[in-house]
């Protein structure tokens, strides 16, 4: 198998299976510091972000790249007479540091008045998280290249073709200000996805965690491999209207659209497919959602781009829409209060629920297939997009293992379909849950979703493969 290193962006190219240096939570403070003596702006905010991530690719049953990089971004936001601007920099020396912050301070100096800026928040409660984990951290090439190197192994075995990624990464942030915020938070990720091809078929899985030890390469590899033998020779049924099981992944990355609709900047604006309907029962009695940061099984930081402290909401409680998120000048708009949602100034999108935690049951997908006399499973979805924003209509693509359902059995795969489906018809008709999971899609980012089994899900028609 070949070992390559290569250079990403601007980032610093580091040896393949090194272990990448990052900078400490001191020495992005100490960064912070520096920026503040050189600023004379009424308000001054910096954040801080060093990143190391390592990537090992692969394809036709062998490895043919690794990659690491170290990025580090330095981001000075400045306040000048009731106005405000951001400038960035990504070295250290104090002449690159005095660029920013002047380039901050001129464009704050050239902008028109912001009425709806608030001053910079003092010292705030957060809650602790623990996302951090060493082992993934210091997961080297030749770690991620032994565990590729058996997937590949077992494609071949079974006369299939592997092709994925496995990666692995860690951040350090701080977010502080002159009126003396100081919020720091440090995570890791990992990841795997790969699709197994035959001749006319095909397999995927995927997996996304902080800590690698979550992370089995070999059961999903086995996972996308099995699809691809199950749904070889796919035969055509019509297209049509069918009760469908969608495993994780498909659920993500559709209900992942409306990660937007719960801001209260979208309501507002009436660009959300909530406005106008907010305490009125839209969905099913089984669906109950929550924006949850805290949750065992969500990334992120305990805190806002402003540093408000994130807050577990409750946005849909059995179908019945409950609550929206806020950014501080939302809510004050609005008449809320700020729930930690909002992204780092200044920005045209005020906040959105990047957290989403949808409630689960107890049915397993082997159970919904057993309990459908005549339906479709599927794997994952892919090249999704928005036909109508405010009836949340879908179009996109099944991929990498559709499956005909009979008579309470999978009876083998089909052709893929081309679906249009509205997600709040969806969502009203949703027949059966599974155990709630962190689940990785591509169309979406992470979210903890259930498998669900949902009635006349409406597939538009077939397509060639």
């Amino acid at each position: 198998m070949t070992a390559v290193t290569t250079r990403r962006r601007n980032a610093r190219a580091v040896p393949a299976g090194a272990k990448v240096p990052s900078l400490s939570a001191s020495d992005l403070m100490r960064i912070a510091e520096r920026v503040f003596k050189l600023s004379d702006a009424d308000e001054t905010e910096v954040e801080v972000d060093a990143t190391t991530d390592a990537l090992t690719r692969f394809a036709n049953n062998t490895i043919h790249q690794h990659v690491a990089e170290e990025v580090l971004s330095i981001s000075v936001r400045a306040v000048i007479d009731g106005r405000t601007a951001r400038a960035t920099t990504n070295k250290t020396d104090e002449e690159s540091l005095r660029r920013a912050v002047a380039a901050a301070i001129s464009l704050a100096r050239n902008e028109p008045e912001s009425p709806d800026l608030l001053p910079m928040l003092r010292q705030q409660k957060c809650a602790k998280v623990a996302r951090f984990f060493a082992v993934t951290a210091e997961t080297t090439a030749q770690d991620r290249a032994r565990a590729v190197k058996r997937v590949c192994q077992l494609a071949e075995k079974r006369k299939q073709t592997a092709a994925g990624i496995f990666s692995s990464g860690s951040m350090q942030s701080l977010l502080a200000n002159s009126k003396g915020l100081f919020a720091q938070h440090q995570q890791t990720r990992s990841e795997f996805s790969v699709t197994m091809l035959e001749q006319n078929s095909s397999g995927w899985a995927k997996s996304n965690s902080p800590d690698i030890r979550n992370i089995d390469p070999d059961e999903l590899a086995d996972r996308a491999s099995r699809k691809a033998s199950d749904s070889r020779d796919p035969r055509e049924i019509p297209a049509g209207h069918y009760t469908t099981i969608l495993e994780p992944p498909a659920v993500l990355d559709l209900v992942g659209f409306l990660f937007y609709d719960f801001a209260g900047t979208a309501v507002h604006d009436k660009r959300s497919c909530f406005t106008g309907r907010m305490g009125k029962k839209l969905l099913g009695e089984n669906v109950t959602v929550w924006d949850d940061v805290y949750h065992p099984l969500q990334t992120g930081a305990p805190y806002d781009g402003e540093g408000v402290p994130r807050q577990k909401v409750t946005l849909v409680d059995r179908g019945v829409l409950k609550n929206l998120v806020y950014a501080r000048a939302t809510a004050k708009k609005m008449k809320a209060k700020p729930t930690g949602h909002g992204f780092s100034l200044p920005n045209e999108y005020g906040e959105a629920s990047m957290n989403l935690v949808f409630a689960g049951g107890d049915h397993s997908v082997d159970e919904m297939v057993r309990s459908t006399e005549r339906g479709i499973l599927i794997t994952r979805l892919w090249y999704i997009r928005e036909v109508d924003p405010y009836e949340k209509i879908l179009t996109g693509m099944t991929r990498d293992g559709t499956f005909l359902v009979e008579n309470g059995k999978v009876a083998g795969g089909i052709r893929n379909f081309r679906f249009n489906q509205s997600i709040l018809e969806m969502l009203s008709k949703v027949e059966m849950l599974g155990h709630p999971v962190r689940s990785a899609g591509e169309e979406s980012f992470e979210m903890v979703v259930p498998p669900m089994k949902i009635r006349d899900f409406h597939f538009s028609e077939v397509t060639k493969f």
